[in-house]
């Protein structure tokens, strides 16, 4: 029995149990199967993750088990503040944990296991100290969460503390600078048993508002009333602890809400963030009032740093922000520096200024005034620090996707910094990438120079697919020297730089039909040696034929999709197959930027459990990663014509694998997750394209998010029409395919809330239409639960089976508008 129950799970619950009685029998048979072609694609091992220290002495193989079981993810939880707390460890539910860790030598190619590792571990947080000799963990067990130590010089494993970890909310550790302790979040001694559910309630539950506006997304699992509060209180109460490398404990501090904690690089003070009173029923935890505090490495009070109210009322807009100081944190070039910034448009995106943001710092002792480091044009997002005169100051504007990237020299604080790049997020071909990092003397990441330059990496998006490169960007002449790329027939990514001069550095590099391993690569010498050799997990998709097939739509934008064919297939001979086609849409602001090419023929083929690939074993041709763009220039937004540009995309990807003789256009279905399910869902509303569709974990009636949903900024009392134009639910009597409605019945995502599929499906039965509507219990937003996602796949195995491949042939449409607006 659940501690406490969602309002709108037990909504969905009574729903769906009048539903249950209204349907056949064979709606109730339980979880279902899929066929084996799937299952074992499923049921493959997994990969391990791989950590390698920064010199390539070690790598840190952590070892993970396939997907847990249904009672495990059905596990009592709370829901409450935003966040979800397993109340019988104190920990974060649904965490996937690691099962064994091992050490591999990477000059030797040899394998240790640790000794004296927990029996059945559940590992998580795994973290290696700055100078690298030794690992800290958590492993949780039945009654909470306790503290390892694993050390790399004699492979042994201890166990540090008992289960008293609290990280339920805040961190549940940090390494401390010396090596030698870590500070760590643990439970409050005696603090008793939970509070108890009062028999009956107190009074009301009240809210009250006074003119301020207040805008908020449909955030879920939020606090609903004093009980709600009391066990947020009760379950994010922390008591930090200096623990050393023998377990011995001394407390820091006093109890508190502490959402984070960071040390200083020189190891003398913490910055806390302690939440604060009032509490909110309107937004989560990460909006409650908090204040930034500055302690002693003891946990006396130095300063406080500044107070942060209740985050209940924003502008409207992706770019507003927050009044007060935020994203404080130490500049991780300096012993003991702190650095923020404060909006100077009132946080409102509309507001005529010359600077939006203002970056402050300040050194230890903190009693000087602040000092004002730089302003911003855009909105504030962040610096790399580099040494006494380069740092690079990043700003964004999300409403024109802008990225602008500023160098600057910090022991000149107010001068003015040189634009280094300025550049549309979108545009995939002209992405210089990110700095690569090193560690410090404090054991803090910087920038990696050489004279006037820094590393960077990127995507490398081109004509030809992604081709991930390491460059030498030029902070004079912001001219990249690519000193690696990736080649065909593999896709390379460049992971580290091993060596002062950047000529070694460490690749994870995979093909179509190879699985991603690491390599070695000597750019001086030009040879690879490779440090992993992980076996093909799914070998019967070795044989599967991918291609990136590129086409436009009726207006001219340029398309492109990844095709999968099954093994042996011959168009010519084998004629042409049914097809399932896997999207989401995506904002654009720019033709020239949507019609990029994005992804790549050369990635490896591993099948995940919500991918659309495992039909390719059953007979079909599927399209993954189809590219829908709705696009909106200068003053038009791209949801004016989300529809219309909507079947532009599928018709215009329909009539290509068509026209390769590759798929058949009277036979193919359309699915997605998420807004790809709500894409799905008015596709089948607006056109006929389709046979059949799919739509897992979507959102269909638009009044339902009516402060904005996705990228769409404008609220429901600003553009009525919009929202019940794009909201398939207002449709439902054009559904005339059939559409299967799946939906995780613990849904935490904002605005997908499990009641939307059951109101749209009894929409569309309201209407004689044909549906099938699958809750699956205690699953959220992502389904984890091996029979969940066994049972989902049986079922879209069978709609597909059904409505696709064994569609009957019906009149191609004469437009691509043929149901009307």
């Amino acid at each position: 029995m659940r501690l406490k129950q969602n309002i709108y799970r037990v909504c969905s619950i009574c729903i769906m149990i009048a539903w249950l009685y209204s349907m056949p029998a064979q709606a109730q048979d339980g979880y279902q199967r899929p066929p084996e072609a799937i299952a074992k694609l499923i049921e493959a091992p997994s990969t391990p993750s791989v950590s390698i220290d920064s010199k390539a002495e070690w790598m840190l193989l952590m070892e993970r088990p396939g997907y847990p079981s249904i009672a495990e993810v059905a596990a009592p939880e709370l829901r409450i503040g935003g966040t979800r707390i397993n109340p019988a460890t104190n920990g974060r539910s649904r965490r996937t944990f690691m099962t064994g860790l091992k050490l591999k030598e990477i000059a030797s190619g040899k394998e240790f296991s640790f000794s004296g590792l927990p029996s059945n571990p559940q590992i998580s947080n795994v973290s290696w100290s700055s100078d690298e000799t030794k690992i800290a963990f958590t492993h949780t067990a039945e009654n909470g969460i306790e503290l390892w130590l694993a050390d790399v010089e004699t492979k042994s494993a201890k166990r540090l503390t008992n289960a008293i970890i609290n990280n339920a909310y805040v961190s549940a550790f940090n390494w401390m600078p010396d090596n030698k302790h870590l500070l760590v979040s643990t439970i409050v001694d005696g603090r008793g048993e939970a509070p108890k559910k009062p028999r009956a309630p107190k009074g009301p539950v009240t809210q009250e508002t006074a003119g301020a506006e207040a805008p908020s997304r449909t955030y879920q699992d939020l606090l609903e009333n004093p009980y709600d509060a009391s066990l947020f209180e009760y379950y994010t109460t922390v008591q930090l602890q200096k623990v050393d490398l023998n377990g011995n404990q001394t407390k820091v501090g006093n109890p508190d809400i502490i959402k984070a904690f960071n040390i200083s690089p020189d190891g003398k003070y913490i910055l806390a963030q302690t939440i604060q009173k009032p509490f909110s029923y309107l937004v989560p935890a990460s909006r409650f009032p908090f204040n930034y505090e500055v302690w002693d490495i003891n946990g006396n009070m130095v300063k406080e740093m500044a107070q942060i109210a209740l985050d209940e009322v924003r502008p409207k807009g992706f770019d507003a922000t927050r009044l007060g100081a935020r994203s404080m944190t130490w500049r991780s070039d300096k012993p003991a520096t702190l650095y923020w910034a404060e909006a100077q448009d009132g946080g409102d995106p509309k507001a005529d200024v010359a600077e939006r943001d203002v970056v402050y710092m300040v050194d230890a002792p903190f009693t000087a005034s602040p000092t004002k480091l730089v302003g911003t044009s855009l909105r504030y997002s962040g610096i790399q620090w580099g040494d006494d005169s380069r740092a690079i100051l990043n700003e964004n504007w999300w409403a024109q996707r802008l990225d602008k990237r500023t160098l600057i020299n910090p022991s000149k604080p107010g001068s003015a910094g040189k634009v280094i790049i300025d550049r549309s997020t979108t545009d995939r071909y002209n992405d210089p990438g990110r700095p690569m990092m090193v560690s410090n003397d404090y054991g803090r990441s910087v920038l990696k120079f050489d004279k006037d330059n820094i590393f960077m990496t990127s995507t490398g998006g081109s004509t030809d697919g992604d081709r991930p490169f390491l460059s030498k960007f030029n902070l004079k002449s912001q001219k990249q020297n690519i000193i690696f790329r990736s080649e065909a027939p593999y896709y390379e990514r460049p992971i580290d730089i091993i060596s002062a001069k950047a000529d070694k550095i460490i690749t994870l590099r995979e093909s179509e039909n190879e699985p991603p391993n690491y390599f070695i690569r000597n750019l001086r010498k030009g040879s690879m040696e490779a440090i992993t050799d992980f076996p093909h997990p799914q070998p019967d998709m070795m044989a599967v034929n991918k291609e990136i097939i590129k086409y436009q739509r009726e207006d001219g934008v340029d398309l492109t999709a990844v095709l999968y064919t099954p093994k042996g297939y011959d168009k010519e001979k084998d004629g042409p197959l049914p097809v399932l086609m896997w999207a989401y849409p995506i904002e654009y602001k720019s033709v020239a930027t949507a019609a990029q090419v994005r992804g790549t023929p050369y990635s490896f083929t591993r099948v995940s459990s919500g991918s659309p690939l495992f039909w390719v074993l059953r007979g079909y041709a599927v399209m993954a990663n189809t590219e829908f763009p709705i696009i909106g220039e200068g003053e038009n937004q791209p949801n004016d014509q989300f529809r219309e540009q909507l079947v532009m995309n599928a018709k215009a990807a329909i009539d290509a694998v068509a026209e390769l003789g590759v798929g058949d256009r009277n036979r193919v279905g359309v699915g997605g997750h998420s807004y790809g399910a709500f894409m799905t869902a008015n596709l089948l509303a607006h056109s006929d394209l389709f046979a059949a569709g799919i739509a897992r974990s979507g959102a269909y009636n638009r009044t339902l998010t009516p402060f904005g949903f996705q990228r769409e900024e404008r609220t429901y009392w600003e553009a009525p029409e919009l929202y019940n134009y794009m909201s398939p639910f207002m449709h439902a009597d054009k559904v005339n395919e059939p559409l299967l409605l799946i939906h995780g019945e613990a849904d935490n995502n904002s605005g997908t809330f499990p009641i939307q599929s059951i109101r749209y499906y009894n929409a569309i039965k309201g209407h004689g239409g044909t549906s099938r509507l699958v809750m699956l219990p205690d699953e959220s937003h992502g389904y984890r639960a091996k029979e969940s996602i066994l049972h989902m796949l049986w079922e879209m195995d069978t709609w597909l089976e059904k409505y696709v491949k064994n569609a009957s042939t019906k009149p191609e449409p004469t437009s691509i508008n043929s149901k009307g607006r």
